[in-house]
Formats: C-alpha cells, structure tokens, sequence
C-alpha cells in the first residue's frame, strides 16, 4: 500500500490552529472523526497518547508521526496537518514541529501499513521535499506530491567497485526513526559513491535482511540502533555502533568512520567493543537501562499475577469465610483457591524474571540463565548457612532487593567469563556457549548467591518489618514522598522509581490484605490527570476550546491511573504544572499512608477499587488531591 492511497484530502489540515501536543492531536483527531474513519474520539486519543507515553513521536526537524493501531479506527488513514506558528510537541530535538503525519489503523489490520509509514520516513528526507509540503496550497497538491514521488526513477548510480559497507537501524517502536536512519545512511552513500545495504529491524520484522555473504565482503558495519540487534553475525568486522538519531543525522561520520582502517573491531564475545566512537552511558543511565529492562520484563507477572490473587480474595469475601477460619481467606472457597494457585504460579516468576533480564540487559543471551538462577535463590533465601542443613538457620527470602543484586551480580560474572574465554580458538565458540557459559555461569552465580543471600535477606526482612509497622507519622511521610515523586515527570525514571518500589512491597503483603505503600503509589498517579480536568472546569476562562476538551479526556486518563494523561499540560508550562501537581499527589499519598488503606493490585486505577481495603475513602483522597492541584494550577497559569 502506498502512501498517496492512505492520504485522504478531506482529513487533511492545512493551517493548523493548535499550539500544544494535546490540542494538535484533538484538532487531527476531530476532522478523523468528521470524515468516518475513525468511531470514537475518546478511544483514538487514549491511544495516540498511551503511544506518546512512551517515548516522543516528534522526530526532529519539524516532524511528527503520531499513531496509533485502535479498535475505533474504520479504515487505515494518514491525517496530514500543517502548522505555520509550529507546534509545542516536545521533539527529539526540542524544536516546534511543522508537519505532523497521524497514522490511524484498525486493531484487526496487517502490517502493510508499516510499510508504508517506512516510505514516508523515507520520503521526508529527500531533498526539497519537506519544502514542497510547506509550500502546497491544496490537499490535492500533498497527494500528487506523493504520487510523484512514488513512481520517480532511482537515477542514483554508483560504481561496483566502490567501497561496499553494511548497515542495521533500528529504534525502540520499529517505525519512524527506523527507516528515516535508513533513508539517511542511503542518500550519504550515493552521495559519496559508497555501495551499502541497509537491515531494516522495525515493527513489521526485519527488513532487506543482511546475509553471510552480505557481511562477509563488506569493508565495515554501521549499527544504528535504539535496541538490540543481532551482533554476532559481525564477529571480527570493523564496526561502529551508534543510537538510531546519530544515523539520522550524522550518516556522513559514520560512513567515514565505518570505512576508516583504524575502525575498531566487533568480537562478538565481548561484553561491549573497543569502539572509542560509541556513544556511551554513564553509569548511572546504565544501571537505569538495565534495571528497566528487568522491571518491564517482570510487571506482566505482577500485575497478572497480583490481580488474580486479588480475585482470589475478593471472591472469600464476597461468598463469606468463618471467623475461625479467616486465616484460609483467599483459599477457603475452591473458585477463591483457584485463582489464587493462578495467581501465585504467576508472582512465583516475579524474581527469576526481574534478575533474569537484567543479566540478560547486561552480558546479553548468556546471562539469561544465570540471572534467572540469581532470582530464584533470592525468592527461596538459601544461603551459606544452609549449605550443612543447619535446621537451626531456615532459608529467608532476600526478596525483590536480593533479586535486584543478584541480577547485576549474575550479568558481572557472565561479562567476566567472556572476557575469560574471549582468547579461546574460535573453534571453541559453540562448546562456550553450550556448555562453559551456563554451567560456570549458575555454579559461579550460585555461590554469590549463598553469600549475597545472609546480608539481603535480613535487609529484606528488616524492611517487611518496617513496611508492616508503619503507622502515624512514618507512614504519612513516605505516602507523601511516593506520592510526589509519581507527579515529578509522569512516566519518566522518577515516577518508575516510586512505581517499581510500590510493587515491589506487594509480594510480601498480599497475604495481609495487600499493600499500603502501592495504595498510596496509585493515588498519587491517579492525580496529575484528574487535577487537570479540574482545573479546566474551574478555570475555563483561562484554557482553550481544545485544553478544556483535553481536560475532560484526562478524566479517563486519571481514572485509569495513566499520569500520562497530564504530560502535554506539564509539558507546556512546567514551571506552574508539575508543582502543583505534586502538591496534590502529595497528599493524596499522605491521606492514604495516614489512614493504612491497603491495595491487593499494582494497576488498574478505579477498576480495581474493589480491591482496595476502603474503596469509597480512597476515591475521596484521590479527589481531594486532584482539586488542590487543579486549584493550584488553575490559579498560577496565565489567564
């Protein structure tokens, strides 16, 4: 499918009012809507902005690709909007955006429409024609412009006798950034008289795959690329390994350095290469890319597993369990016993799964099994001491802190091994993956463990003790800083830090009836959006047609404890917005800290309010934050 058949000109807008992300996106969506080719506005911007939340759709340069695959879209369609002033919309390169391309697509649709998003990001980097689509003057002029270009010649001509070179890009959604970084190595290679081939890893599969011979006789490999591709494939080429926005944007110096013989060489080994060009991290970043990688691997299992437990016990209390027999809660009723085995099987994974890819984040495949190991014996506590079955000194768990530990402890003894090995003859690489990595790998991860387990498992118990003693003072106080740091950058490392600990405190407490440190997490989630519909009904003078619709949108977002919701109003005045949202967040964790309401699931917002040990005072508190910091924010915007 080509682009000038997704472009509908009765979509398209030419001169775009709107100044902020939220109202560009209700404006576009608005004319989808008018036009049939979408049935819920409502459903369409919960997906464009859950898209947004996770990580800018503005590409730089004056673009914008929103999209989304909905259930409210009819049929596939490319909105195109044009923005003279530009619009606030918070682009990788903090520039205001000019262009934006709405990518709507049926739940139900192919991939085909990836294909044609790749010919769009292609397209936007030929040279003249962003300029063409600032100067068309009708939506018939946007489409012909495409039509044009779709069946324009490739005239470019290159020597088969010209340095030949070989290229991955690839970014962490697979669309735009993907082949843009494509389009951009290409263009400065028929530019310079280069031959190169270009691996496209995007949402759609992998794309002009590399073969053997491919690398083989290439001079150099460009790795252009957000997440991770496959690497061994380039063992002993010289190689350059870069973020997707260096190859959108600086294809001439990775060319150049591709091609250099001083380039450094791949070895597939080791932990990382020599490259002295590479972009690196601090360490800090790293340990937050790593963490993550594990924490977003393991909340499928909490949340799954957490919500079924919490089923487990809503269905004893609902059907009734003797006084006497209130320690069987949750498993008294065989349906309850049910859900609760589920349930369980599902949290049982919580830790192996958490260290698991953090070693995996670390040292890559081989680090897989012995982290996986590392959260296990965090998750039953065996230690040292156990080793002589001193019945005296019982295993105690070390918890998500022990599984944390032995998840970097397990990616550290993996890196040290391939750096062991690395000078092994490379005859031997399949007898190290099958065989030296994982068996050394869980004996060497596995001792650690039994040392690393006596020191976490009583800060673990220690900090069980503490969580399970809060009351008063201790309890308001960290309601009130897990509440504030959920509306310090919504979504953003802040927030996950305080998010991740919530979850964290639940394996320990759901036989209790659940947690009050994550009951005070999700109020103060819950806050940033609710407060913003407040604010726009209070003080409508002061917003907007488009911010007022937006405010009444937010009402789902905070309902459904997506902080997301509020990122466009914070985004445009964040010196008024994000204080007065942690004002209100702040209490609202403070409230719940105060009164012990404790919560069984780690998601969900109102839909899990059963689930909540005092459902109608928690939503009390929830609103009461969300009219203080609506009030605050109302007052200090600009009218």
């Amino acid at each position: 499918m080509k682009i000038s058949e997704l472009l509908v000109p009765e979509v398209m807008i030419l001169d775009l009012k709107a100044k902020t992300k939220q109202a560009a996106f209700e404006e576009m969506i608005n004319r989808l809507y008018e036009a049939g080719r979408i049935t819920d506005k409502k459903v369409f911007l919960e997906g464009i902005l859950a898209r947004e939340s996770q990580t800018t759709t503005g590409l730089g340069d004056g673009i914008a690709m929103p999209h989304a695959k909905n259930s409210a879209v009819k049929m596939p369609t490319v909105a195109f909007a044009r923005s003279t002033a530009g619009v606030d919309y918070q682009a990788t390169d903090g520039q205001p955006v000019h262009l934006l391309f709405m990518i709507a697509v049926p739940a139900n649709a192919s991939n085909t429409h990836l294909e044609a998003l790749a010919s769009l990001s292609r397209y936007l980097l030929q040279d003249g024609f962003m300029d063409k689509l600032k100067q068309a003057t009708t939506p018939d002029d946007v489409v012909n412009l495409f039509t044009t270009q779709e069946t324009a010649p490739n005239t470019a001509h290159v020597e088969d006798d010209a340095p030949y070179l070989v290229a991955v890009t690839a970014c962490t959604t697979g669309i735009a950034h993907t082949y843009m970084a494509e389009e951009a190595l290409k263009k400065e290679a028929d530019k310079l008289g280069i031959r190169i081939k270009v691996e496209t890893n995007g949402a759609g599969g992998v794309g002009n795959k590399l073969t053997d011979s491919d690398i083989a006789h290439a001079q150099g490999v460009i790795i252009a690329a957000d997440k991770k591709v496959e690497m061994a494939r380039f063992d002993g080429k010289p190689l350059i390994n870069r973020p997707v926005a260096d190859g959108i944007r600086k294809p001439d110096e990775l060319i150049e350095l591709a091609l250099r013989q001083t380039a450094p060489i791949y070895h597939s080994q080791e932990a990382k290469t020599t490259n002295s060009s590479e972009t690196t991290q601090s360490i800090g970043k790293a340990f937050y890319r790593h963490l993550m990688s594990g924490v977003s691997s393991m909340l499928p299992f909490v949340i799954g597993g957490g919500i079924a437990i919490a089923f487990a016990f809503l269905i004893d209390q609902s059907l009734g369990v003797p006084k006497d027999a209130l320690s069987s809660l949750g498993t008294y009723h065989p349906i309850a016993a049910f859900f609760k085995q589920i349930g369980g099987a599902a949290f049982g994974f919580m830790l192996p799964v958490l260290a698991g890819y953090i070693a995996y984040s670390i040292a890559e495949k081989p680090g897989l099994v012995a982290g996986f190991v590392a959260g296990a014996l965090a998750a039953n506590g065996y230690n040292l001491y156990n080793v002589g079955l001193d019945v005296k000194h019982m295993p105690i768990p070390s918890g998500f802190l022990g599984a944390l530990v032995g998840g970097f402890l397990a990616g550290g003894i993996m890196l040290l091994l391939k750096k062991l090995f690395q000078s092994l003859p490379k005859s031997l690489d399949g007898i190290k993956s099958i065989l030296f990595y994982p068996v050394l790998g869980v004996l060497l991860t596995g001792f650690a463990m039994l040392l690393i387990n006596i020191p976490m498992s009583a800060i673990n118990t220690g900090l069980n003790h503490f969580l399970s003693g809060l009351s008063g003072t201790n309890a308001v106080l960290l309601g009130i800083i897990l509440g504030g740091m959920m509306a310090i950058d919504m979504g953003g490392p802040v927030n996950k830090a305080a998010y991740v600990f919530g979850t964290g405190t639940l394996a320990a407490t759901v036989a209790t009836g659940g947690s009050n440190i994550m009951a005070a997490v999700m109020a103060g989630g819950m806050v940033p959006p609710l407060a913003v519909f407040v604010a726009t009904l209070i003080f409508k003078q002061k917003f907007d047609q488009q911010e007022r619709q937006a405010g009444l949108t937010n009402i789902v977002m905070g309902l459904s404890f997506i902080t997301e919701g509020a990122i466009p109003f914070a985004a445009a005045d964040p010196a008024r917005a994000i204080p007065s949202f942690m004002v209100g967040s702040a209490v609202a964790g403070g409230l719940v800290g105060l009164t012990g309401i404790k919560l069984l699931a780690p998601h969900g917002g109102i839909f899990v309010i059963a689930l909540t040990s005092s459902p109608l005072l928690y939503l009390v508190f929830i609103g009461i934050g969300a009219i203080i910091s609506g009030v605050i924010f109302g007052l200090l915007k600009k009218g």
